[in-house]
């Protein structure tokens, strides 16, 4: 005989198991659907740092461009006329007038996009050229010196930092505060705006620079062989140019930080080099090149040296 109540029982049982996992899967199915959601919402969700100087042009003006989201590592600048770049910043001339769509790849997932449009006439030239003399690199926390060269009465700097004129004057004096990529920009009453972009680095985080094949002491010692060289008067476009090709990438502009009998300074390479021919007995001690993370050439220069003079005294 089967009794009703034990086989009630194993019923309830049985149904309250079922009921049970039915709970978990759902519990389950929702963690996950959470998690998810929380991924892509939150987790991965970064925002760029990408900017142009300017989306209307003229056919002899060039586009200006930038990004400094925070840690990227790569970047793929389309120009909406089959022409890219992989810089992280830098100029492009478009070749005919019309309407394009600029697209930056950030890390090959983060996308941003800009209107361009360039116009079909030549922009009327003043009857002078402003040009921005100065480094193109510079290190955080450290004075950058930025000169403009041009007629004019009223300069107005804007450094990109901050968002706003930093510097009133010819001379420009300026500290940044992060690293990154920066677009300066000039304007005066008797010029069009002019840019030049400036790379700042961190020195705490930059990497002493190491060609492949090469060890870190064999390139120190040739830089600095090169630059006494200069100092001691021989051959200056050889062994100028040997190292602007060589190390430099070609950027004459390279920010040099110099430290000579305890005194501090720091300088643009061209300058440098041209100082060490007319500064007399100068004997370079230890040249090094950092490099920044995010750059494919040095960023800096790094000059130890003192005055044979002073040394003699």
């Amino acid at each position: 005989m089967f009794d009703p109540i034990i086989d009630d029982a194993k019923s309830v049982n049985s149904n309250s198991r079922r009921s049970i996992f039915i709970y978990v899967i759902i519990v389950i199915l929702a963690l996950t659907a959470f998690i998810f959601l929380f991924k892509n919402v939150f987790a991965d969700k970064r925002t760029s740092d990408a900017s142009i100087l300017k989306n209307e042009l003229y056919m002899n003006e060039e586009l200006v461009y930038a990004d400094n989201t925070s840690g990227a590592k790569n970047w793929r600048w389309e120009f909406g006329d089959g022409t890219s770049s992989n810089t992280q910043s830098g100029t492009y001339h478009y070749g005919k007038a019309g309407s394009y769509i600029v697209r930056l790849t950030i890390d090959g997932d983060m996308k941003v996009q800009f209107p361009v449009t360039v116009k079909d006439t030549v922009i009327a030239q003043t009857d002078t050229t402003l040009i921005i003399n100065g480094p193109t690199s510079g290190v955080v926390n450290e004075e950058v010196r930025l000169e403009a060269e041009g007629k004019g009465t009223q300069f107005e700097w804007s450094f990109g930092e901050t968002g706003r004129v930093d510097v009133n004057g010819r001379t420009a004096l300026y500290t940044f505060r992060k690293p990154g990529t920066y677009m300066v920009r000039l304007i005066s009453d008797k010029s069009h705006p002019v840019t030049h972009i400036m790379y700042i680095t961190d020195p705490s985080l930059d990497t002493v620079l190491v060609v492949p094949g090469e060890g870190e002491r064999k390139i120190i010692d040739d830089i600095r062989a090169r630059l006494q060289a200069i100092a001691d008067g021989e051959d200056f476009n050889s062994n100028y140019y040997y190292l602007i090709n060589k190390y430099l990438c070609g950027n004459e502009k390279i920010t040099v930080a110099i430290e000579q009998d305890s005194n501090k300074k720091s300088s643009d390479f061209y300058t440098y080099c041209m100082g060490l021919t007319f500064g007399g007995e100068i004997s370079v001690d230890q040249a090094q090149l950092t490099i920044s993370p995010k750059a494919s050439c040095a960023t800096l220069l790094n000059i130890k040296q003192h005055s044979a003079r002073t040394a003699n005294k």
